[in-house]
């Protein structure tokens, strides 16, 4: 089962339970396959955070009834089902420390149970019954798609701008965060003022955990981020440790760097880490993550007081200190 944040998970425990076991039971499927890849992916130690979302954002507005349980699940559904495409797509051989189902199943069976996934949330979300929540998780799945394929036309491509990967950033992942709180707040009856509060915290603590898990790649342990040092620099991906680094580095690193982009792989790994350590990219990158951790926590003051807006709260200054 996922690993938990158990302070924060407490306040809403009761309901997080729940939404595990909401989970397990909508994954059943009269395709044996399609149950053994979407078990893989869903019991592979994620931590639930888009669903934890779901339920603190609800929570710290005062709502008890049972829409945001089908709410939380469908949106982890949705995360999964991306999880699934991306490491077909990056060719990722472990997550969170573990193989990947690309690389005990096929690819072509890990993108059709990703397509399963997708379409068993929007079953649900036509279970939850708002059509604004239609509204605005079909847009997430849109812009989800788009930050993608940005992603992918940026690989190997050293010449990206830090406002470029910034967009893309929040497409493939921030949105989905603020995507998350904003469908919360509209099923709990939140006032305009509420809901714009929810969705700016989702979307400032979507790019903090990003900004930070691209800290990590140049910074982390292998062990303990259940995937290995340098991938991004691997796979030609051109994130902010990087951009920095070219921007603050003499020319002859900038050259370097942009070289280890275009020709992916780990022969220049220790000296792009010398340089992007030089060059303070990795507390330039932490910094940029605190400016977004305190914004989201900023806008939590729309909320009231509660051990829920607590969370949240804590939830934002945690993404800056987390090791995995």
């Amino acid at each position: 089962m996922p690993a938990r944040v158990s302070p924060i998970h407490a306040v809403v425990a009761q309901e997080f339970a729940a939404v595990d076991q909401l989970i397990l039971a909508e994954c059943r499927s009269q395709v044996p396959l399609v149950e053994k890849i979407a078990h893989h992916i869903i019991d592979s130690g994620g931590k639930r955070l888009r669903p934890l979302l779901v339920l603190l954002a609800g929570r710290a507005l005062g709502y008890r009834d049972p829409e945001h349980l089908l709410l939380a699940a469908l949106i982890e559904f949705m995360h999964t089902s991306t999880l699934l495409h991306d490491d077909v797509v990056d060719e990722s051989s472990l997550r969170r420390g573990k193989p990947t189902a690309n690389t005990q199943w096929s690819n072509q069976s890990c993108v059709l149970v990703g397509d399963f996934l997708y379409s068993r949330s929007f079953e649900m979300m036509v279970r939850v019954g708002s059509m604004r929540v239609m509204e605005i998780l079909s847009k997430v799945t849109c812009v989800l798609a788009e930050g993608e394929v940005m992603q992918l036309t940026n690989v190997r491509n050293p010449k990206i701008s830090e406002a470029q990967y910034r967009e893309v950033i929040y497409a493939k992942t921030a949105k989905l965060f603020e995507g998350a709180t904003q469908a919360a707040a509209v099923v709990a009856g939140a006032t305009p003022e509420q809901e714009a509060a929810l969705r700016e915290y989702g979307a400032q603590l979507g790019l903090a955990f990003q900004l930070i898990d691209d800290l990590l790649d140049y910074e982390g342990e292998a062990a303990v981020m259940g995937k290995n040092v340098g991938d991004d620099l691997a796979e030609g991906k051109p994130t902010l440790p990087l951009i920095y680094a070219m921007q603050q580095g003499s020319e002859e690193e900038a050259l370097l760097i942009r070289q280890a982009i275009r020709q992916g792989g780990l022969e220049q790994l220790d000296a792009v880490l010398d340089i992007v350590r030089r060059t303070g990219a990795l507390d330039y990158t932490r910094e940029q993550a605190a400016i977004c951790s305190a914004k989201a926590q900023q806008s939590l003051s729309a909320l009231p007081a509660s051990p829920y807006r607590d969370a949240l709260s804590a939830l934002a200054e945690m993404a800056l200190g987390r090791k995995s």
